[in-house]
């Protein structure tokens, strides 16, 4: 019942898709189950009044009827997909916080850094210097970035009432944008299987009425949260079932960035350091290859 009454712009969108597609599959749905019950009832065998016509076999305007409408249906689809395909691409930042109201000028997104575990959440909050566990928060009415990737098994980041759902994948980063028009506290979880306590990889995301809300809720973070460095990220990150929320005041700034590019432990080679070695790599054997045909040329 979320899906279709939630209390995000995106969202909100997303349920006048379902809306829209519904209605326009219906237009051919609905009279053919109409006339399949009037024909059943009109020809059946005890009915004498039934015209009987065993020779016809071609009506041009009943043609023109049967593939005209699912033509323009199918047009009109294909034109909803085409323009909310774009306009609801997660990726793409919100130019508005509902049908009637832009996002101001100069307004910047709350980044949200999400990490899935097994079988938890992990959130930071990168601009408050913060992290939580199976506990999100965020003002009404501000745009929200969700940078997200995963520790190992591959999640679905999916806060109904919020926008659609996203996959967090490891050694990956996909993005979600979003904005929460009501305040509440609404429901968060995997859409996706990932074993054994998939079941129980949910969490709370509040929507706090005011900004001042949010900063009480932050300080709150701050006053009871403890640390969490690269060593306390390896046992959090063991496999555990129905974890309790978790507050870290003390958060490692860079641990993000090494979950993100599976280089945590210590003397790992981080994967965009070995990109960039391998790439130079190539760079440099392109060049000594060019070097050596110019000198044989």
């Amino acid at each position: 019942m979320v899906v279709m009454s939630p209390s995000g712009d995106v969202a909100m969108q997303q349920r006048d898709l379902i809306l829209w597609a519904t209605g326009l599959m219906l237009i051919v749905i609905v009279p053919v189950i109409i006339m399949t019950l009037m024909f059943a009832w009109r020809y059946r065998a005890s009915n004498r009044d039934a015209e009987y016509s065993p020779d016809w076999d071609h009506s041009t305007m009943l043609e023109l009827v049967i593939w005209a409408v699912p033509l323009l249906i199918i047009i009109a689809l294909g034109a909803i997909t085409w323009v909310s395909t774009h306009k609801l691409d997660p990726y793409r930042p919100l130019d508005r916080i509902d049908a009637s109201r832009p996002v101001p000028e100069g307004t910047e997104p709350l980044v949200v850094q999400v990490v899935s575990l097994e079988w938890k959440w992990l959130f930071f909050y990168p601009e408050q210097g913060i992290a939580t566990v199976n506990e999100l928060a965020a003002p009404v009415d501000r745009p929200i970035r969700f940078e997200i990737t995963s520790h190992s098994n591959m999640n679905s980041f999916y806060i109904p009432a919020l926008a659609g759902q996203i996959y967090s994948m490891a050694g990956m980063e996909t993005k979600l944008h979003g904005v929460i028009n009501e305040p509440g506290v609404y429901d968060g979880f995997s859409a996706n299987y990932s074993g054994a306590g998939f079941s129980h990889m949910r969490f709370h995301f509040h929507g706090l009425e005011t900004e001042a809300d949010f900063e009480d809720w932050v300080e709150k973070v701050r006053d009871d949260g403890g640390e969490l460095s690269r060593a306390s990220y390896k046992q959090l990150a063991e496999p555990s079932q129905k974890e309790p929320v978790r507050y870290y005041a003390d958060v490692d700034p860079g641990l993000y960035d090494a979950i993100l590019n599976r280089c945590v432990d210590p003397g790992t080679v981080c994967m965009k350091d070995m990109m960039d070695h391998h790439g130079s790599a190539h760079t440099n054997d392109h060049d000594e290859h060019h070097d050596h045909g110019s000198h044989g040329n």
